[in-house]
């Protein structure tokens, strides 16, 4: 049996450390193991990348339970950071969030985000969202709970009723969901710094906080994130926008010159790219045994 800490003992063992943890979303694998190279402690993966690196498709639940987890163990095998993965509503009633979290440890993940969006979800920042009575969210985090073996794995309450019932019912429903089993409260999509400022002095457990570029918060630097009382700050999307961005680009230089010459500055060289990938390594193994 390996000595080595389960992944949600790693991520607590970060939540100990002082200071805010900054931790960015990954829509794909080679993502994620470039964000750990580049010395971040962990990773986020969330259904709005992955839906889009999947499938092409937008965030309204088209990837199902079994999908997510997948793409959550190929990033959790690659990486030796702890991965957070987005597990949306936990794919239906209490025995499905049972099953949930137990894919999801199964799988490698620290720990899951689960929100209390009605089935079928969407991308927190999109409009017409709806929530199920926090009574009924509190069973699913008390399920939770009773359902992980590691006791480390963490659980991250999600609520999105500050777009639906106000930013007074979101504090409420968040400081229950933590009372009933939580680890960290996460209240998404505020809509101004006051409002980001009132959760701090509201909320009683750990915060994390959502900057989703070009979404409905204001976007603040990790310092006066911290500053104001958060613990977590994850920066979700920004893979996805900068990708797109980039192939985009490449494309119509491709069309219209035949060739990506003039984007070559722009490129990682091929020899960096194997690196990044750890080629070196296969390729010396049986030197390596000898």
């Amino acid at each position: 049996m390996s000595d080595k800490p389960s992944p949600g003992s790693q991520f607590r063992e970060l939540m100990q450390k002082p200071g805010i943890i900054r931790t960015l979303g990954a829509h794909d694998v080679l993502t994620a193991v470039m964000i750990e190279q580049c010395g971040f402690d962990s990773v986020f993966i969330g259904g709005f990348g992955t839906s889009a690196s999947l499938y092409g498709l937008p965030d309204l639940n088209f990837l199902g339970m079994s999908e997510m987890v997948d793409a959550t163990r190929r990033m959790s095998h690659r990486v030796s950071i702890p991965v957070v993965a987005d597990a949306d509503t936990g794919h239906g009633d209490l025995h499905n969030v049972m099953r949930c979290v137990n894919e999801f440890e199964g799988a490698g993940a620290a720990g899951i985000i689960l929100e209390d969006q009605v089935f079928p979800k969407r991308c927190g920042h999109f409009g017409g969202k709806e929530v199920i009575p926090t009574d009924e969210m509190i069973l699913k985090f008390k399920a939770a709970v009773k359902a992980r073996q590691d006791q480390d794995f963490i659980f991250i309450a999600r609520t999105d009723s500050r777009e639906t019932d106000g930013l007074d019912d979101a504090i409420d429903r968040i400081n229950r969901y933590c009372d009933a089993g939580a680890d960290i409260a996460f209240i998404e999509a505020p809509l101004s710094i006051e409002e980001l400022e009132e959760i701090c002095k509201r909320v009683e457990y750990p915060k994390f906080v959502n900057m989703l570029a070009l979404g409905k918060t204001p976007i603040l630097s990790s310092a006066d994130l911290e500053e104001m009382g958060f613990k977590i700050v994850v920066a979700p999307i920004d893979s996805v926008l900068l990708t797109a961005r980039c192939m985009r680009e490449m494309a119509e230089v491709f069309k219209r010159d035949g060739h990506t010459k003039s984007l070559e500055e722009k490129m990682v060289g091929f020899d960096e790219v194997k690196d990044i990938l750890g080629l070196s390594d296969y390729l010396n193994l049986k030197e390596s045994l000898k």
